[in-house]
């Protein structure tokens, strides 16, 4: 009985080894119990980063972790709005809380860290433009750069017009996507309307 919470802690350690980050569920579905993760925080081996949240101490932080933490806080949300433009590097603006759109009556949950804006987007909106990023071992789901633009544009109480119009000249000036690629997202998105003179504008020199 005695070699149990060693093998049990031997192995938590070594799962925390090969993944920057597992909840609270994952390693009690890989046979490790509370007590065990309990004695290994108390120790100082590991870290509780957030509610049933944790990492191996002193493990290597990577860019963008914070969105893969809130993906896994809010497991339906999708990275969204500001902080959608700012992973794609469309903004200097560096939003405090991560922006997450979820649907018209998903949970919520509670507040903690990450600290997180849920937007609610009807079921049209929601599912358009998704891609998954591999950050710190989590497929993060991130609104692409048209949707994400689409967005900026068709919610202009969230999201200041000002933002938005940057946003759409670094995506052109980067080359990050073609003009055409942007109108149809826009199109799809609800928000052809409000950009089409701003798209237009910065793309008739060519």
């Amino acid at each position: 009985m005695l070699l149990a919470p060693t093998s049990q802690k031997a192995k938590l350690l070594d799962l925390l080894g090969n993944h920057t980050m597992l909840r609270a569920v994952e390693l009690r579905d890989a046979g490790i119990n509370a007590q065990t993760i309990a004695r290994a925080v108390e120790a100082g081996e590991i870290e509780r980063i957030s509610r049933g949240l944790y990492q191996k101490r002193d493990s290597e932080i990577e860019e963008n972790q914070i969105l893969a933490e809130a993906a896994i806080r809010v497991p339906k949300g999708v990275v969204a709005l500001v902080s959608a433009l700012a992973f794609h590097d469309l903004t200097d603006q560096m939003p405090r809380r991560i922006w997450m759109a979820i649907g018209a009556s998903d949970w919520a949950p509670v507040q903690s860290y990450p600290p997180t804006r849920l937007v609610r987007f009807t079921d049209a909106y929601l599912r358009q433009g998704i891609e998954h990023h591999l950050i710190a071992g989590v497929q993060v789901p991130i609104y692409s750069i048209p949707k994400t633009l689409a967005d900026a544009f068709r919610n202009p109480r969230l999201v200041d017009r000002s933002v938005a119009v940057e946003g759409l000249r670094a995506a052109l000036r980067l080359r990050k996507v073609t003009p055409s690629m942007i109108a149809e997202g826009a199109k799809v998105g609800g928000a052809w309307k409000a950009m089409q003179p701003y798209l237009e504008a910065l793309t008739s020199n060519g």
